[in-house]
């Protein structure tokens, strides 16, 4: 074999090679991420007990960085396992709820598309119970965590797919534990399209100022539930 034929074999097999990576979906798959188990706890401090939650009532925490908050959701019923997509066109199997009757989910409670998340002040994203009604984007769906500053909806019993409205992607999941013998919740990861970084650098001024210099720290140990009505002076129903 001659020089060129030597390099013609090589440019042959490296194509083959990357050829069979992208027909492999573990090539093409987004894979949870680790940040630690946090504890999450009531508002004195308490371990969290699953049996304490509302169904169908927004609570919030914040995981896996101080200013990111998550909802935290007791569905009233079973969510299953789904196979999801990221904007970068990543699949991703969701496990589904978790406790008792599979009902519990936690989900970035930052939107896929402008980046609106929930403040102490205001908050234009939340779960909705029953038929979302607006006039702009009507709803597809019941029982939806809905984002007033675009109309995305995401349904949270199926990962938080995305409905309707702008979205690119669902919201990022986040990943719980239910200790079946204590009752209690322990949030360990993250699955699907995370967007923190462009969360941060939006925000990078306003978080400073709500959190001050520890936005980008990891939570450590244990993270405070809230019901979203108490954590936010203003939720916007729309």
């Amino acid at each position: 074999m001659d020089r060129r034929e030597f390099g013609e074999a090589c440019a042959w097999g490296a194509g083959s090679l990357a050829a069979t990576l992208a027909g492999h979906a573990w090539a093409a798959e987004a894979r949870p991420r680790s940040y630690g188990r946090v504890l999450l706890v009531d508002e004195l401090g308490q371990p969290l007990k699953a049996a304490g939650l509302r169904t169908q009532t927004n609570y919030v925490f914040h995981y896996p960085f101080e200013a990111t908050p998550v909802f935290l959701l007791d569905l009233g019923k079973a969510a299953t396992a789904t196979q999801l997509v990221t904007r970068e066109k990543q699949t991703y199997q969701w496990p589904g709820g978790v406790g008792q009757q599979r009902s519990l989910v936690a989900f970035s409670a930052i939107c896929a598309h402008k980046l609106v998340y929930p403040t102490k002040e205001l908050s234009f994203i939340s779960f909705r119970k029953g038929a979302a009604v607006n006039p702009q984007t009507p709803s597809k769906g019941s029982d939806l965590i809905h984002c007033c500053a675009d109309h995305s909806q995401y349904d949270p019993a199926r990962g938080a797919l995305v409905l309707n409205g702008p979205a690119e992607q669902p919201l990022c999941a986040v990943l719980i534990e239910h200790d079946a013998k204590t009752d209690q919740l322990t949030a360990t990861g993250t699955l699907g399209g995370e967007l923190f970084d462009d969360f941060f650098k939006k925000y990078e001024m306003k978080l400073s100022l709500e959190v001050g210099p520890n936005a980008k720290q990891a939570v450590a140990r244990q993270s405070t539930v809230r019901e979203l009505d108490r954590y936010c002076r203003n939720a916007v129903r729309c």
